[in-house]
């Protein structure tokens, strides 16, 4: 059995540009490019999958503009030359970056597929180890955490939204990345989405509506997804401890 990784990066990260850049006809910087403790989210995240012994091949989905320049910093990066890395172009949408990258890995029917997130850079040896156990033993398992919040289930108005019920707190997690998978029911719910014209928020979505349960391990409040500039803040607090 080995273990493939899939890295979606072809996303603009509007989210995190700042209102000018908006209002800009300049494209969009992509977040994963931003940098924290001098080095780009994506290669901090890199180094995570690389320094894994479990992980055998890692796959990049990027914007076809920006494949030759990464290529270029990976080579000059130590930290990431013993490690299979493989770039391939990215889609409109994640899903497609996923599929493209899945059709560019050679599997076997129980080899274990995990997809990251190109800016979660502070998932854990252990986080990754668990998925990687859950995935073989499930078929499907993705890291997550226990909901700490009250959460209000809404109804969207034109002034905002209005409460239509609580949703109990034991019932909800907040899914993280990665998730986790056996390469074949990975591929039959990706074949089935792609099929039915089914656009999915995350990889789990996908198996879900193929039939197969999903397994949930923990995750780690660290393991913050990097979005805004303040998980930027955040994000350099972390490094730096």
């Amino acid at each position: 059995m080995k273990v493939v990784v899939i890295i979606p990066a072809a996303g603009l990260g509007t989210r995190m540009a700042p209102a000018s850049d908006a209002r800009s006809k300049k494209p969009a910087a992509s977040k994963q490019f931003s940098e924290i403790g001098g080095t780009p989210i994506l290669i901090h995240t890199l180094r995570k999958f690389a320094a894994s012994p479990e992980v055998a091949e890692i796959y990049v989905a990027l914007r076809a503009n920006e494949i030759a320049g990464f290529q270029t910093r990976l080579a000059a990066d130590k930290e990431l030359s013993g490690k299979k890395i493989e770039l391939v172009e990215g889609g409109e949408h994640r899903q497609q970056s996923v599929a493209n990258a899945i059709g560019a890995v050679s599997a076997a029917a129980d080899d274990i597929v995990l997809v990251h997130d190109a800016v979660r850079p502070f998932v854990t040896e252990e986080i990754i180890r668990d998925v990687i156990e859950g995935a073989q033993k499930y078929g499907a398992a993705i890291a997550g955490m226990p909901a700490m919040d009250t959460i209000k289930q809404v109804e969207r108005t034109s002034e905002g939204a209005v409460i239509t019920a609580t949703v109990p707190r034991e019932r909800v997690v907040m899914a993280q990345t990665p998730q986790g998978f056996r390469y074949s029911v990975l591929k039959k719910a990706f074949d089935e989405a792609t099929a039915d014209g089914f656009l999915g928020t995350d990889e789990a979505s996908l198996v879900e509506r193929s039939g197969h349960e999903v397994a949930v391990v923990m995750g780690s409040p660290r393991n913050i997804k990097i979005t805004t500039p303040a998980d930027m803040e955040l994000a350099e607090f972390f490094l730096k401890r």
